[in-house]
């Protein structure tokens, strides 16, 4: 968690210029990138700070250390000229700085790290990624330098323009591909013509071992947290400008895959309209599991008599998202948890008023603990089709009987009375798949109703007779 907001960034400013007034720093010092970006434009920003100057950043991050106002000792990078300082005044939480050392660079093509050249401001801002992140404030004096000649009037036009010509910049660095996309897509900027162009011809180069899958990865999940309408734009972009099959070509077969008479759209359309029914703060897992609900349609398609189906396409596409995810380097536990989303999307939609109750719990206990994350997804799913008003109430009715059910016990976590010593020792059996079948047997009496929850010695009685029809 970023501890960042508005009044900290204000108070890390206030700290740094009092630490280095009076000193060889005063006036050297210039705040570039992001801040001054989002303060133009009037919106709050909520990142690290950039200073860059011209002079050793490693030197001043030692410096501000000895002066008392880095919370931590600072993390320095003399090869690359930069330096992380936590600045902050004991018991706040403080900002992250990133400083630099003026510079220039060049990288060769099969490497990401440059050889960096001490070099002057302006050639700092030329060879960052766009005019609108070139902008720079001095701190002490508020002075602000625009060395591009171009980052005023593009971020007033809405415009990403590289500083320099925009195939070396890519060149440089292929993952301001997708950074080109973000931007346009959250602020509703747009990708100048050269530079769209340069995007289209370099995008074969947004592959490993060029870029990471981490750093792919982390720079589309940027996008995907976008609220929903500038992800969906984000999304269109990536689509056009070649970019999404060049890290995720499962997708492709999404656009054109038509579907039956619930749906408006074609499968991608439709998940790019669900994204923009998402709340603001949807979590990752449940984002990515409604891009990718229903990945598995293009392969299960078929058509009979006029119908479409797409039989079997939760499991195919949960198979498909886990090879996704594992590629791209996923955390296990973000994996698991949108892979079963993706897998038990289309649960909620079985349910019926016919239901018994322990139909109900054993619905709860399959979909735990990610029941509202699953309601989330089904909902923006319906909200994106022509699903019969009928068929619509059908969640808010599944949702009351999983509250009368979770009040009458606790769900999720019924289990068998007996644990597995205990059926062992009964039934004279060892680990393996016998002991999972007779737990699950005991558990499903539980859901049932038939078996109360602490009854051992039902549970015991039970287990017997069950066992000796397995032996038959």
């Amino acid at each position: 968690m970023n501890p960042n907001t508005e009044q900290p960034i204000q108070e890390t400013l206030d700290l740094l210029r009092s630490a280095t007034r009076n000193t060889p720093y005063d006036g050297k010092l210039f705040l570039v990138g992001g801040l001054i970006r989002d303060q133009l434009l009037g919106i709050p920003y909520t990142n690290d700070l950039d200073i860059v100057l011209e002079g050793d950043a490693p030197a001043l991050a030692l410096f501000l250390h000895k002066k008392g106002v880095a919370l931590h000792y600072p993390v320095t990078y003399p090869r690359f000229g930069t330096a992380m300082v936590h600045v902050g005044e004991r018991g706040t939480e403080g900002s992250m700085v990133e400083l630099v050392s003026a510079r220039s660079e060049s990288y060769q093509p099969d490497s990401r790290k440059p050889s960096v050249q001490s070099g002057t401001l302006k050639q700092d801002a030329f060879r960052r990624d766009f005019t609108l992140n070139t902008l720079m404030e001095n701190l002490h004096t508020g002075e602000r330098l625009d060395l591009t000649g171009r980052g005023y009037d593009d971020l007033k036009s809405g415009t990403i323009r590289t500083p320099l010509e925009p195939r070396i910049t890519f060149f440089d660095d292929p993952l301001r591909m997708l950074r080109a996309v973000r931007l346009a897509a959250r602020f509703g900027f747009t990708i100048e013509a050269e530079t769209y162009q340069a995007i289209q011809q370099e995008a074969q180069r947004l592959v490993p071992p060029t870029i990471s899958h981490e750093r792919i990865r982390d720079e589309f999940v940027k996008i995907l947290k976008l609220p929903g309408t500038s992800a969906r734009r984000g999304l269109e972009a990536l689509l056009e400008l070649r970019l999404l099959e060049q890290f995720l070509p499962e997708m492709l077969p999404m656009v054109g895959c038509t579907q039956g008479s619930w749906h408006r759209w074609d499968v991608w359309t439709h998940t790019l309209t669900a994204l923009e029914f998402l709340p603001d703060d949807a979590p990752l897992e449940t984002r990515l599991a409604l891009l990718w609900h229903d990945i598995g349609k293009p392969p299960t398609r078929s058509e009979e008599s006029g119908h479409i189906r797409f039989f079997g396409h939760p499991k195919v596409g949960a198979d498909s998202v886990r090879s996704i995810m594992n590629r791209l380097k996923f955390p296990n536990d973000e994996i698991r948890d949108v892979t079963a989303l993706v897998n038990l999307h289309m649960r909620p939609g079985d349910y019926r008023s016919e239901w018994t109750d322990a139909a109900v719990r054993r619905f709860i206990r399959d979909c735990h603990p990610r029941l509202e994350q699953l309601f989330t997804l089904v909902e923006c799913d319906r909200a994106a089709t022509n699903v019969p008003p009928e068929e619509a109430a059908n969640l808010p009715e599944l949702r009351a009987r999983i509250i009368e059910q979770n009040g009458l016990m606790d769900v999720a976590l019924i289990t068998s009375p007996l644990d597995g010593n205990e059926i062992m020792e009964i039934l004279g059996i060892g680990r393996g798949i016998e002991l999972k079948f007779a737990k699950e047997f005991l558990t499903n009496e539980v859901i049932e109703g038939r078996l109360g929850e602490r009854d051992r010695e039902d549970a015991t009685e039970r287990l017997r007779k069950w066992w000796s029809v397995q032996m038959v």
